[in-house]
């Protein structure tokens, strides 16, 4: 996980619900430093006023954006405008595209295409052609916590926004471990899931519930684990996995 990387954190308030903000930021840490953090909207809509304590206490800054024409976008426009300003910057390494919207699909391409990360974060009505325009995309939903479990102290996701595991998942995942093990058909987990991410940008484990991706591996009969150890870094362990051989 690279903690140098600063990121320029693009949000479209007109596509994006403010309870999802607290959240947001805390994940958007994991990828990288957040160091631009602009929200786009016209400030004067009844709709966009519960943004507005929310932004100091996240060091956002607004900008304002009038919808001159009925039926087009300003905000996007805007948005997309100050994305290739801050390229040409040359002052973060990535971006955080904020939206639902297929309209920055695009900009994700051109980004991408210049070199840069591009982490897309949306609701689950995203169309696909942002999504596989990003490098990663995380659903909001999964950012949605409930209060902490009493056995695991850990924040549970909402079942509502927990998906089912399909046999189009479970080929995916066969697929990506054959496609990076050995001889004997062991494939080490950190290189499947790198794989996993490339091929299906929204792939996270946490759409099925679980945290990280070898839990999601143990709980399908399909795949078995093993534990190495780490001739480095002594007390971790290594984490390989393998399709089991279909009778």
């Amino acid at each position: 996980m690279i903690k140098d990387i600063k990121l320029a954190v693009l949000i479209d308030g007109d596509n994006i619900p403010s309870r999802y903000i607290k959240e947001m930021m805390e994940e958007i840490t994991k990828y990288g430093t957040p160091t631009i953090k602009r929200i786009y909207g016209d400030w004067t809509k009844p709709h966009l006023s519960k943004w507005k304590a929310i932004l100091l206490e996240n060091a956002i800054t607004p900008i304002q954006q009038y919808g001159y024409t009925t039926g087009k976008n300003a905000t996007d426009s805007a948005m997309i405008i100050d994305a290739m300003d801050i390229l040409y910057s040359e002052k973060v390494n990535g971006f955080c595209l904020v939206s639902s919207d297929s309209d920055f699909t695009k900009l994700a391409t051109r980004l991408r295409e210049a070199g840069l990360v591009v982490y897309g974060i949306g609701e689950k009505k995203t169309p696909d052609p942002f999504i596989v325009a990003c490098d990663k995309f995380i659903y909001l939903e999964i950012l949605d916590k409930l209060d902490d479990d009493a056995e695991t102290g850990k924040p549970k996701v909402k079942k509502a926004s927990i998906d089912k595991i399909t046999p189009k998942i479970i080929r995916l995942l066969r697929n990506s471990v054959d496609d990076t093990a050995d001889d004997d058909g062991w494939a080490f987990m950190g290189d499947v899931g790198s794989l996993i991410l490339k091929k299906q940008p929204n792939f996270d484990s946490r759409n099925f519930g679980f945290d990280k991706l070898t839990p999601l591996f143990k709980s399908l009969p399909q795949f078995e684990i093993e534990q190495r150890d780490n001739q480095s870094k002594g007390r971790f362990k290594l984490i390989y996995v393998r399709n089991k051989q279909k009778k």
